[in-house]
């Protein structure tokens, strides 16, 4: 590192620490402000918003209701889960499934953050903008069936019911995920203009909830403060009155202000300092895999060389995968490299074929024409750096070995959803976790032609797409098998991405925090938790 990039770097981690330490939790309401500590803040308030990121979600869904949520359970280790199984009321108190149509009773007692009751016309706004404001939410709604405005009925002020283009799966365990939260119609249609019919610029740093929690000041890349919504109706209240949300960069700060008392819970740490800290027992980990999840590293396949089956081949039997698991990882997570070279069963994610071997790579490279390697760029998100930088290091080492120069592009945390979803960027690593865990679901957000935002490989293949789309409605349990085990087998085939690990969730926090609940979007929900 540059003696002026660790200067930089180390001046703006000393006033991130000083940021954090304005507050310390010791100093503040003890049982009822939590303050929570992270690498990267959200880009947006919405969360339908183009390019939300990961910490966007978190702030959605504190802050917003949706009709459906899901229930929860203990794991193995009596730890609480949430459970993909169970749905349960958030503002439908109820709901009938009919032959093809679902009908919902919102609550009568349930309101906004400015009062304003919540009304069939605010859930049918919501989903007429879901399926209108185009990337991740459209696509979201769509992966179960929730496409047309039509579909959206306003019964009476409290009944709301979706009219089923068909029959699917998805549907229900859909209306749960983030990207349904219930707007409040009224106030977002006065920031609305014609340019902007949804009001995507105002709700980009603005909420219009009905969520446990509204938002008292939020300042991009910095702080989200929240305060308890007294008024919440849609489950019991929580404990918390005040949540801060801080951004401290360094994952050194965020440590020592854990270890010295001054904050009460983060993550994204390293598994360096997970593996410690869980070893010290001086505070509370909390571990769990990752459920449909995998760090890997993405080909664009519509950019030459990365157009070839062989060089993308190449790449994967080049990648250093036992060195990032024991370098960057510390052996936590799960290897996702060196599996059978037979599929033979539908778990997702499970170990690719692949395993490193430089010499196939260099031989598979010159039987593709490029027998003298070539320069290319990888992609990262800084907001995520501290584990892969040095993942993106050690693969640019390795590929040198074959004749691949790989330049490092460090692109903002902010600006990392926008960018990729250009489908720009020729290769790159990222983390996907699906919300619903089935592999059908994974592969139509992620291979299929349909080109959603995490299918960054550009990956056009009509047999996947069919196989797919078989998939999702396959009523016979030997077909759906015989079906998944195929798309599985080529995807590693045609290996336009390279699964590397399927990551943990870890979460450190004070031992006096208790009610920490591990959810599928990977984010806090602060409605369980409580200070004793």
């Amino acid at each position: 590192m540059r003696r002026r990039e660790f200067m930089q770097r180390t001046t703006a981690a000393a006033g991130a620490v000083a940021a954090a330490r304005v507050l310390p939790a010791h100093a503040q309401a003890h049982k009822d402000t939590l303050l929570t500590l992270s690498e990267s803040g959200p880009n947006t308030l919405d969360i339908m918003g183009l390019g939300v990121n990961r910490p966007g979600y978190e702030a959605s869904w504190n802050t917003f209701d949706r009709l459906l949520t899901y229930g929860s359970k203990k794991d193995a280790d009596g730890s609480d889960y949430y459970d993909h199984s169970k749905l349960e009321p958030e503002l439908a108190e109820s709901w009938d499934v009919g032959d093809m149509s679902i009908t919902f009773k919102l609550r009568k007692d349930a309101k906004f953050h400015d009062g304003t009751p919540v009304t069939a016309k605010d859930v049918k706004w919501s989903f007429d903008r879901a399926v209108a404001v185009g990337g991740a939410a459209t696509f979201q709604l769509a992966a179960g069936s929730l496409q047309k405005p039509e579909q959206f009925v306003i019964v009476d002020d409290n009944t709301f019911r979706i009219d089923l283009l068909r029959k699917d799966k998805f549907t229900l365990p859909d209306l749960a995920v983030p990207t349904p939260a219930i707007f409040n119609s009224g106030l977002a249609k006065k920031h609305a203009t014609d340019q902007d019919p949804w009001a995507l610029d105002w709700l980009k740093n603005n909420e219009a909830g009905s969520g446990a929690y509204r938002v008292e000041k939020y300042t991009p890349g910095q702080e989200l403060i929240y305060r308890r919504f007294d008024d919440w109706k849609s489950g019991p209240l929580p404990k918390i009155e005040r949540v801060i949300w801080r951004v401290v960069p360094s994952a050194g700060n965020r440590r020592a202000l854990l270890e010295r008392g001054d904050a009460d819970i983060s993550f994204d740490l390293p598994p360096k300092d997970v593996a410690e800290m869980t070893a010290d027992k001086k505070l509370t980990v909390a571990s769990n895999l990752i459920e449909a999840c995998m760090v890997y590293l993405d080909m664009n396949v519509k950019m030459a060389p990365f157009d070839k089956v062989k060089v993308r081949q190449a790449v994967a039997y080049a990648i250093p995968y036992q060195k990032i698991m024991d370098a960057v990882m510390f052996g936590r997570g799960k290897p996702l490299f060196g599996g059978p070279a037979e599929v033979t069963s539908i778990e997702w994610p499970q170990p690719s074929p692949y395993n490193t071997d430089l010499t196939k790579a260099k031989q598979l490279l010159a039987e593709a024409g490029v027998p003298d390697g070539f320069e290319t760029t990888l992609s990262f998100d800084l907001g995520y750096a501290v584990v892969q930088e040095p993942l993106c290091e050690l693969v640019q080492e390795s590929l040198a070995q074959i004749g691949i120069k790989a330049t490092l592009n460090k692109v903002p945390g902010a600006n990392w959803r926008t960018e990729f979803s250009k489908k720009t960027l020729p290769f790159l690593t990222n983390v996907f976790g699906a919300w619903l865990i089935l592999p059908d679901y994974f592969f139509y957000w992620n291979y299929h032609g349909q080109n959603s935002i995490f299918n960054d490989m550009s990956y056009q293949n009509p047999v996947m797409d069919k196989l797919i789309d078989t998939a999702r409605f396959e009523p016979d349990p030997a077909k759906y098998n015989e079906e998944v085990e195929r798309f599985i087998t080529l995807a590693f085939d045609d290996v336009p991405r390279i699964p590397i690990y399927q990551p943990s969730l870890d979460v450190a926090m004070q031992k006096y925090v208790t009610g920490y609940r591990y959810w599928f979007h990977r984010q806090l929900d602060y409605r369980q938790l409580v200070k004793t």
